[in-house]
């Protein structure tokens, strides 16, 4: 029986997430996550652990159902932050595509993630009407998460691969979290069974397969620290998780869309509706 074993949200890509019990999950993915977004001050471009790996030990408090922001970080101390739903607008980009714009969410925030980073930033969150699509079997559709609703990995494959890890004797395993998904499943043995679930539903929830996760610098990053700590995971990856399509990147979970909202609970048995050997 395949059933939930964490659920977590992001609420600022590239920041800390938050573990949860229950999540309400919206079209665009689990309630809160990936709605606000830390750009470049000069041009809108995201920011990222790719290039500022700090980012992930900023940790992020959602409070009042969204209404304010609790951030903090060793060293630069705590900002409560009213959010600003629908304010000045700003131009913002991801992967030099444009995204049209943004709520910027003022100076104080800016300042803030100035210091923490190191460089000249501004917070933003996606403003009303924000219409995204993602791509793959199921686009569906995204807040600012890379390209994908809802990332799924496994107990299963995270046990495969910390075992390749420890295998080589030079490198200790890793955590679930340096791949930051929404949600953790349990139950099935078999490595990377997540890969090959098309629909599946979880309580009053329907998930649809997009693509595979295809994985860049950030699993090689300390989440707890926010330093980087490679080269693993990436390098064992390397040796049985390439994918050809997409330029001979590594993979680890699937990334799903969202088919039916609903509210998803740690505990709650997995309904495979299709399996892609099926």
């Amino acid at each position: 029986m395949i059933t939930v074993r964490d659920l977590t949200y992001y609420p600022v890509k590239g920041c800390a997430g938050t573990s949860v019990d229950s999540a309400r999950v919206l079209g665009t993915g689990l309630e809160h996550d990936r709605t606000f977004m830390v750009v470049d001050a000069a041009d809108g471009a995201f920011r990222s652990q790719r290039t500022h790996p700090v980012m992930a030990a900023v940790r992020v408090e959602v409070l009042d159902d969204g209404a304010a922001l609790a951030l903090s970080a060793e060293g630069f101390g705590a900002l409560r932050l009213d959010v600003d739903r629908d304010g000045p607008r700003r131009e913002v980009s991801m992967f030099e595509r444009p995204l049209g714009e943004a709520v910027d969410q003022g100076d104080a925030a800016a300042q803030w993630f100035s210091d923490a980073l190191g460089a000249r930033s501004r917070l933003v969150r996606v403003a009303p009407g924000f219409d995204r699509d993602g791509w793959g079997d199921t686009p569906g559709k995204v807040n600012f998460a890379d390209a994908h609703a809802v990332l799924v990995a496994s107990t299963a494959s995270l046990d495969h691969l910390n075992a390749r890890i420890t295998a080589r004797g030079d490198a200790e395993p890793v955590p679930m979290n340096r791949f930051r998904p929404n949600i953790v499943l349990t139950g099935d043995d078999a490595p990377h069974f997540e890969d090959r679930v098309r629909r599946m539903t979880i309580g009053g929830v329907e998930l649809a397969h997009s693509v595979r996760a295809m994985r860049c610098a950030v699993p090689m990053v300390d989440q707890s620290t926010g330093h980087r700590a490679g080269p693993e995971p990436i390098r064992t990856l390397s040796a049985y998780r390439r994918e050809p399509e997409y330029r001979n990147k590594v993979s680890f979970g699937a990334k799903n869309a969202v088919v039916c909202e609903g509210v998803l609970r740690v505990g709650d048995v997995v309904e495979v509706a299709e399996w892609l050997d099926a």
